[in-house]
């Protein structure tokens, strides 16, 4: 499929590429039609770009809300790592691995450790009765029966449908291969079998291996460390999460762009357009030493952790082996405190997740090897990652064909007070449909996590379902985060 690149003398600012207009016309990508049904898509790939003119995909990286968990118990310290949130129903379930001295990655003394919330903002340590730590009984110690399965623990809630109760929650962990637990609450936990489901010479398992039923594609997907010069990420894939294929895995790639050092991939469903694979992944820069020897040990950084540096980054997948990196740019920025430079802080959790009406969060651990590590939180306003963006000047949007489903459209966006945004609706060959036109669409000024629109005489969209057709977005200081068709929810 053709597709015309941006030009590479566009003009970085912050976080994010504007494209000056004279410079980011591209053809309206004339290929095969993509068929949305009613999902609704956010703009963090390139998967609905037919054409930008005057326009910019950009990254909108969460704000940091501070820290909620310090991880300050002596069976938690220096080196918790390799995290995941689960939010079922109204309890956010948190998992992390405890390690108060360092391993160096032979999961000699690491355990499985458990916070839990109401809101995803106030996290509490329950007191399991599991597990003990030096005549202390009360920890929220889940597990310490194998530290070679407590160094890398990584659970999800399976959404299989076909997945019986006492399962409903699974994790794979081990740093010999990948062993499958069950769980029917996420608290009481069970090997499927003694053996390891998943064991290759391309398995580098010292990482978080994160696996999670896909409901596009209708089968477990597993996405762990793989190594080919870089540390990167290797694909898998089950019927059943016992049986796993291919042998040996299939390398991810990551397109036309610089090749990094991937070091957990943090690949989910995102939870309201779970056909969205996205990848909140931590990019470690080896040997980039940021801090001074003077100022890691003023931090009381563990020796031996002072030399390199990492952030989080944004990628996404839709299936298949490609990760989609429209953004090279880092989504959680180290700070200005020197800790926060040191080898393997800013590393996200695995899983964002709704905290409010109009808002969601993800987490990352921060000030790893030093005695105040701590996990914080970071916020978004819902479903608004990324965007295409039209500066002051204007511009305009195009979508590649499409087919949809559903009566109406809705679309997550805002504008500044003098900013507007008006749509109209193309046939496969760019042709405006009579009824649909520019002149028949109402100027939309304001700001909308699910905005309805209709066009003259309150005219809605079903009549083309099922069509090819285009989107034309015709934009000044404005933001189009995601969009979808159907019926209001």
């Amino acid at each position: 499929m053709k597709r015309t690149m941006i030009l590479p003398a566009c003009l970085a600012i912050g976080l994010f590429f504007v494209l000056p207009s004279a410079l980011c016309a591209q053809e309206t990508d004339t290929g095969e039609a993509v068929n949305i049904g009613s999902n609704r898509e956010l703009f963090v790939d390139q998967y609905l770009i037919g054409s930008l003119d005057g326009t910019a995909q950009k990254l909108w990286p969460p704000r940091d809300e501070g820290p909620v968990l310090f991880l300050d118990r002596p069976w938690e310290g220096e080196f918790c790592l390799y995290m995941t949130v689960i939010h079922v129903d109204s309890k956010y379930r948190l998992y992390y691995r405890g390690g108060p001295t360092p391993g160096k990655g032979d999961g000699t003394d690491d355990r499985t450790c458990y916070a839990e919330s109401d809101d995803g903002i106030h996290w509490t340590r329950p007191n399991l009765g599991f597990f003990s730590w030096e005549g202390n009984d009360q920890t929220n110690i889940l597990f310490d029966t194998d530290p070679q399965l407590s160094h890398n623990f990584a659970p999800f809630y399976d959404t299989n449908p076909n997945c019986p109760p006492e399962q409903r929650y699974k994790a794979l962990a081990g740093l010999a291969g990948l062993v499958a637990f069950a769980s029917p609450d996420g608290i009481h936990w069970k090997k499927l079998q003694e053996e390891p489901v998943a064991k290759h010479p391309n398995f580098a398992c010292d990482s978080q291996n994160v696996a999670f039923w896909s409901e596009s594609e209708g089968k477990y997907l597993c996405y762990l460390r793989g190594w080919d010069s870089y540390r990167t990420v290797i694909r898998i894939e089950s019927d059943d999460f016992i049986h796993w294929s291919p042998e040996g895995g299939v390398f991810m790639t990551y397109g036309d762009t610089p090749r990094e050092q991937i070091y957990v991939n943090q690949t989910a469903p995102y939870f309201r357009a779970p056909q969205i694979y996205i990848a909140t992944a931590a990019r470690f820069m080896e040997g980039r030493r940021i801090v001074s020897p003077e100022a890691a040990k003023a931090c009381s950084v563990v020796p031996g952790y002072d030399g390199d540096c990492s952030d989080a980054v944004l990628m996404t997948t839709r299936g298949g082996s490609v990760y989609d990196r429209t953004f090279m740019e880092g989504l959680i920025r180290p700070g200005f405190d020197p800790g926060d430079w040191i080898s393997r802080t800013n590393y996200p959790v695995r899983g964002i997740v709704q905290t409010g009406p109009d808002e969601m969060s993800m987490y990352a651990g921060r000030f790893y090897a030093q005695p105040r590590a701590r996990i914080h939180r970071y916020s978004w306003t819902l479903d608004r990652i990324a965007s295409v963006s039209a500066p002051y000047a204007g511009g305009e949007f195009r979508t590649r064909p499409l087919i949809f489903s559903g009566e109406d459209l809705f679309i997550n966006a805002n504008t500044s007070a003098p900013g507007t945004i008006q749509i109209e609706i193309l046939d496969k060959n760019g042709q405006p449909i009579p009824g649909y036109e520019l002149d028949k669409s109402p100027v939309l000024t304001g700001n909308w996590i699910e905005k309805k629109v209709r066009w003259a005489e309150d005219k809605s969209a079903g009549s083309l379902a099922g069509q090819e057709v285009i989107l034309r977005f015709v934009m000044k200081d404005a933001d189009l985060y995601a969009l979808r068709f159907g019926a209001e929810e």
